[in-house]
């Protein structure tokens, strides 16, 4: 009895329904992300569907002003895995009014809520979902670049945070890679593997587009800016320069260079960084996509370093550009390298020396195509060197030259035979021509002799022309000297042929067996003809 009149009392809702009507939040203007489609949604929900009022559960809550939407969403999409039975209103992704809808007092509210609406990422590796909702933010993502370049007012701080904000949940993810097992040395080539293209390069662009116009506007307060734009922006920044994709790379080159250029607070900082890239990439994994770009804004970065270099540029030459010839892959940056290293010489001629010598530590010895770029970039150098840092470094310089001289591949013989064409390393040459001229002179003559490509024994006698219109008496002692290491060298060659003979001769003479009697070549000739002498003696 008792137990039927109790079941006739309405029940009080239960706390697990209580929480489900009320939902999930609402975030930034009436628009949240929907907890139900699991962690990799990119749905918004519709704005005012859903109750603002958090949960007794303290499950919700709105963006903190350095919390992300992605790590926001993350933990939201967290919580609410957890809490079931919830009934969730059905998601959609919808366009905001235009900017040329609203009045001049509501653009500032529109602006951050349309930015908040392109927080969301969608996956482009499944080309037919989310076409729709796809579409309206880059159309969204277009107004908001139009916006960007024609606002005629600064742009206040909550702004920046929500523009930052922006960028970063599009742009920092995680790099797609054909190779994930960082072994790029081996597979130094470019055209033998695919670039691995971004799929959400449609969004990515736009976004970049956005960023640059932000950064180059004169709206844009540097000093308001770098509280957003700060150390951690661009440490991101420069992680996406190892993207494979060239589009992105070449965007990210340019935004940095802004950067760089308006921030004048974070020089530094960029420098190292790139420096820190470097080194990663020289002595730990010779993989990264980005080198060649990253040289490129340094370039035009040492082009304005000012006069007297400071001694952390000079570091900066020793530590890091000179060891970047180093990798095998050197090839694809090697024209950014290059200029690099000039621009370094020009700046200041007292470092030619150390860029040779740095030069010669590094010179290829089985891989001809890298040295012939090794000659060229060699060249470049010389081109801007005075002739007392040229005394400096000329003696192991044309020591390597005279073995490039007797190269067996054409090509590099022929390079460096052209280094003779260029008026002011030949002006160096000739004035230097009583060192240099001993140390190469056998060479052209092996050159003239016996050189197998026609091309190269006709630039050798022109090279030789030269040296001999320029001082014949000089050119002829240094003819008599090689002769005369000619004859000493075949008498050298005979003598160590006759005693091979001697000792052939008394160990086939002293031979009582058949076993076989060992004489190792790799003694020396002395000790060999001491040998001879004493077995001499005792055959006597």
């Amino acid at each position: 009895m008792i137990k039927q009149i109790f079941g006739k009392i309405p029940r009080k809702p239960s706390k697990s329904s209580h929480n489900s009507s009320n939902g999930e939040g609402g975030i930034n203007d009436g628009f949240s992300l929907n907890p139900s489609s699991g962690p990799n949604s990119n749905t918004l929900l519709k704005p005012n569907s859903v109750s603002s009022k958090p949960s007794s559960s303290g499950s919700v809550g709105s963006l903190s002003g350095n919390e992300t939407v992605a790590q926001h969403y993350t933990n939201q999409a967290k919580k609410s895995a957890s809490t079931t039975g919830s009934v969730m209103a059905s998601a959609v992704y919808e366009a905001l009014p235009s900017f040329r809808d609203v009045p001049s007092s509501d653009k500032q509210s529109l602006f951050i809520r349309k930015l908040n609406m392109c927080c969301v990422v969608f996956d482009f590796n499944d080309p037919a979902k989310h076409l729709k909702e796809k579409d309206i933010k880059r159309q969204t993502l277009l107004e908001l670049v139009d916006y960007v370049s024609s606002v005629n007012s600064k742009f206040n701080e909550s702004a920046m945070q929500e523009m930052t904000k922006m960028v970063a949940a599009n742009l920092f993810r995680a790099l797609p890679s054909s190779y994930h097992d960082g072994k790029l040395a081996e597979i130094c080539e470019p055209e033998e593997e695919e670039p691995v293209m971004e799929p959400a390069w449609p969004h990515l662009q736009i976004v970049y587009e956005f960023l640059f116009r932000f950064v180059a506007s004169p709206e844009t307060d540097a000093k308001l800016a770098k509280r957003y734009i700060d150390h951690s922006f661009v440490l991101r920044l420069l992680d996406l320069f190892d993207s494979e994709d060239q589009r992105e790379r070449d965007y990210l080159k340019t935004i940095l260079h802004r950067i760089y250029g308006k921030f004048m607070v974070h020089r530094p900082f960029i420098r190292k960084a790139i420096n820190n890239i470097f080194y990663r990439f020289i002595f730990e994994t010779e993989k990264h996509s980005g080198v060649a770009e990253l040289l490129e804004i340094l370039g035009s970065i040492i082009n304005g370093f000012a006069l007297p270099l400071k001694e952390e540029h000079k570091l900066f030459l020793v530590r890091a550009l000179i060891p970047l010839h180093k990798p095998k892959c050197v090839a694809l940056y090697h024209q950014q390298l290059s200029y690099c290293i000039t621009q370094f010489v020009e700046k200041d001629v007292k470092l030619a020396d150390t860029v040779v010598k740095g030069l010669l530590k590094y010179w290829p010895i089985t891989n001809s195509t890298k040295e012939v770029m090794f000659l060229g970039e060699l060249e470049e150098v010389l081109e801007a060197t005075q002739a007392a840092e040229f005394q400096r470094c000329v003696i192991p310089l044309f020591r390597r030259i005279a073995r490039c001289l007797n190269s067996l591949h054409f090509q590099v013989a022929e390079r460096a035979l052209f280094l003779w064409n260029n008026d002011h390393i030949r002006n160096l040459i000739l004035q230097n021509c009583k060192v240099i001229l001993p140390i190469i002179f056998p060479a052209l003559e092996k050159n003239i002799r016996g050189h197998w490509n026609p091309a190269v024994q006709s630039l050798t006698l022109n090279v030789r022309k030269i040296f001999s219109d320029a001082d014949q008496a000089l050119y002829d002692e240094g003819l008599m000297r090689f002769q005369e290491e000619e004859v000493k060298n075949r008498e050298n060659q005979e003598k160590r042929e006759s005693i091979w003979k001697k000792l052939e001769d008394v160990a086939a003479a002293n031979a009582v067996s058949n076993e076989a009697v060992l004489v190792s070549r790799f003694v020396s000739s002395v000790a060999i003809s001491n040998g001879a002498n004493q077995l001499a003696t005792a055959g006597c």
